[in-house]
């Protein structure tokens, strides 16, 4: 290719034939061999070209929850959600979609979901019509129910749609509220609990407490981190405020 640009200019015609003509120096050749290298040089380094996107395509999460054992006394539990995230060509408004298998989600699951996915990203004010959210929950036979997972997975999509990881050893419950508060959930006890057992170091809970909850404890090390806003939220889960996007 370098060679090609080369011949092209040594025999361009308005150059006047820069190897026949003698009254061209070697310096002047020198200069434009300089010049096409340069250029051929930034060309494959891609300066000046669009920088490549930092979203994160596919994305799975802890979530925290609750259930009841073989003696039927409830218990909390730490399972995953898949996120996929896709940029359509359209403009035909945000999309959330769920897998049907191997796991659902309940009716209230995908409802509370969507609230808060939508809820999220107008909060980092961020264009979402063309984006399409798939999420899954990759266990046969089961289905989440509840609203607690809501706030989680929307600020884990925000988080995606940003290039923003999210710190180990973390995990949020709550909901999103229509103001852009973290709101309350119960069975706190239980799901900091299961986050312990999990080896989570930190758990996210809304600072807005359900009152049947009543008094609980922390365990040993673990850190609980009561949070009013989205921000606060998302603070915690990612170490980046959710600052308006350009």
């Amino acid at each position: 290719m370098l060679s090609d640009i080369i011949k092209k200019i040594a025999f361009h015609p308005f150059m006047g034939r820069i190897q026949m003509n003698a009254q061209i120096g070697s310096k002047h050749i020198l200069k434009i061999l300089w010049l096409v290298l340069t250029v051929s040089l930034v060309v494959a380094n891609g300066v000046g070209a669009s920088p490549p996107s930092t979203r994160i395509p596919h994305l799975s999460i802890p979530i925290l929850g609750t259930s009841l054992n073989e003696q039927f006394r409830p218990v909390g539990l730490v399972t995953q959600v898949v996120i996929d995230l896709y940029e359509r060509q359209d403009h035909n408004g945000l999309q959330i979609q769920f897998h049907t298998e191997p796991g659902q989600f309940s009716l209230l699951a995908r409802k509370s979901i969507h609230k808060a996915i939508t809820r999220a990203l107008a909060v980092a004010n961020f264009p979402s019509e063309s984006l399409t959210v798939l999420l899954k929950f990759p266990y046969s036979g089961l289905t989440v129910y509840g609203e607690s997972l809501s706030a989680m997975v929307g600020l884990s999509v925000v988080a995606m749609v940003k290039g923003d990881h999210l710190l180990e050893d973390r995990v949020l419950t709550g909901t999103i509220t229509e103001r852009g508060f973290i709101g309350a959930v119960g069975g706190l006890q239980l799901k900091i609990l299961a986050a312990y057992e999990n080896h989570f170091r930190r758990v996210l809970v809304p600072s807005e407490y359900d009152v049947q909850d009543g008094d609980w404890r922390t365990p040993f090390l673990m850190h609980v981190s009561p949070v009013g806003t989205v921000d606060e939220a998302y603070f915690g889960l990612t170490g980046h405020h959710l600052a308006a996007l350009p």
